[in-house]
């Protein structure tokens, strides 16, 4: 078993500038941290994201084998809800229920989404609801009072935890969970956020006793507005928005919910595009490539796959002006905060597997893994880092609860199929010509056409034009060649007449 290694909790925090791109197809965030861009997050209007709905659903199928419910709510494909995540469990772990006592095929739930779709996996439910506030998380099914963990100071908690129990009404039995930004909240504030909170856990109850299942009770906030609810901190600079309609709506929304913020908040009018200025188009355009240049000729190869990310560190033309292993030691030192930077640029999440250049020294190990430690720390999402593998790999986990970067922005190539290789012209000539002896043994045929690229035709009338002869009088039959300029390199087809 892996020991995990506790990121930092003590760090200065850096200053950061939030950039808002909207137009009437998307809206795009970038986090800029010590003018670094180091997070992007995209919202479009056709495939917005699901985190945080809350949806009427109906119980599909229970599977006992697996603890699981598949549950439909509306979507193409049924979401999943394991038994973890339905709230009778979650308040009693220790007692031993199993999943087909709790439901029933064709029971209506009110469930809230944890994860999005990703890839062919529906989405990820749980039956506990937790609203989300500027200070507050609301938990109406519930009765406790919890503190972010990024509060680490025992009395700060003790005393946070005082000041929203007296604020509270003496009948009111709900949960909560303080956010960090409540520190220094004044307690109009809070009392604003729970009002607030309870009005729309009260909508939510009426919609779903007069609504029809498989409904959307509840949507989160758009992005735009997420910005100032999550992303705003003490230590933001100022928020660029390149829209003036949204940068209205904004700052109404600022002077209700984020009075902090309105000071902050700035329309963007300059001549060039917003993302152009501050050089977030280039940023999105290498993050999508697998190839991540550091310095003095170092880079990373990232690669992705639906288990896990592996990411392998390379010294390139980086030859030091010292000793090989200090020459190591510094591009392995490099490229840990690159590649924490890029797991939150391109939100990879799940398994990630770090193939460092192998280092002789232990000493140099420690401090590899405190630097990469210290990188992570700065990512909003959860963590978890293990130390070096007897292979010398490093493995850590992100959370993953929305697509990555490239799922948003990308496709699979409809040429390779997402495997990043084609077949050569050799190797498609040579199937053509096999699948050519297959169709002979099952058909009696006059002859046989073969459709095909034109990169496939001329090497069957250069190179393989000998092997095409030696096939049309092994079978005994005139083979004829077609080019179809819209075939992509692997595409062919046998005609017989």
């Amino acid at each position: 078993m892996f020991k995990s290694i506790p990121l930092p909790k003590d760090l200065p925090a850096r200053a950061q500038t939030l950039l808002v791109n909207i137009t009437p197809q998307e809206t795009r965030v970038a986090v800029l941290e010590e003018n670094t861009i180091c997070e992007l997050h995209v919202e479009r209007n056709s495939s917005n994201s699901l985190v945080g709905n809350i949806y009427l659903g109906i119980v599909r199928r229970v599977l006992p084998g697996m603890q699981s419910a598949f549950v439909d709510i509306g979507l193409e494909r049924s979401a999943f809800l394991h038994i973890i995540d339905i709230v009778q469990q979650r308040q009693d772990p220790e007692s031993v229920q199993r999943i087909e006592q709790l439901l029933f095929e064709g029971q209506t739930l009110l469930v809230q989404v944890i994860k999005d779709p990703i890839n062919s996996k529906g989405a990820r439910l749980s039956t506990e609801i937790s609203l989300a506030g500027r200070f507050l998380v609301y938990l109406p099914q519930n009765d406790h009072i919890g503190v972010s963990q990024k509060i680490e100071d025992e009395n700060d908690r003790e005393m946070l935890r005082q000041k929203l129990s007296q604020l509270l009404p003496e009948n009111d039995n709900h949960g909560y969970i303080i956010r960090t930004s409540a520190e220094n909240a004044s307690e109009e504030e809070l009392l604003s956020d729970v009002v607030y909170l309870k009005k729309v856990w009260e909508h939510i109850q009426h919609q779903a006793k007069t609504d029809a299942p498989e409904t959307l009770i509840y949507r989160d906030l758009p992005l735009a507005k997420r910005v100032l609810r999550d992303l705003f901190n003490e230590h933001t600079r100022e928020i660029l928005v390149d829209s003036r309609m949204n940068f209205e709506k904004m700052q109404k929304f600022a002077q209700t919910y984020v009075q902090a913020a309105t000071d902050k908040l700035r329309r963007f009018e300059g001549e060039r595009p917003l993302f152009e200025t501050y050089g977030v188009e280039v940023e999105i355009n290498r993050a999508l490539q697998s190839r991540v240049n550091l310095n003095f000729g170092s880079y990373l190869i990232i690669e992705t796959t639906e288990a896990m990310t592996t990411i392998d560190v390379n010294t390139g033309s980086f030859v030091g002006a010292n000793n090989f292993d200090e020459t190591i030691f510094k591009t392995n030192l490099e490229a840990c905060h690159a590649i924490a930077r890029e797991l939150r640029l391109r939100n990879l999440g799940g398994i990630i597997i770090i193939d460092f250049i192998d280092m002789l020294l232990p000493e140099h190990q420690d401090a590899v893994l405190q630097e990469l430690a210290k990188a992570l720390s700065y990512d909003r999402t959860r963590v978890t880092l293990n130390g070096f593998t007897s292979l010398g790999l490093v493995e850590l986990t992100r959370k993953r609860t929305r697509e990555s970067l490239k799922q948003v922005l990308c496709e699979p190539c409809p040429t390779c199929q997402g495997l990043g290789h084609l077949k050569t012209v050799q190797t498609i000539c040579y199937e053509i010509q096999r699948e050519i002896v297959r169709e002979h043994r099952r058909f009696e045929v006059k002859e046989f056409r073969i459709i095909a690229s034109p990169v496939v035709i001329d090497m069957f009338l250069e190179e393989e034009s000998h092997s095409l002869s030696m096939l049309s009088d092994f079978i005994g039959k005139p083979i004829a060649l077609s080019v179809e300029n819209t075939y992509s390199q692997e595409q062919f087809d046998i005609v017989l007449s």
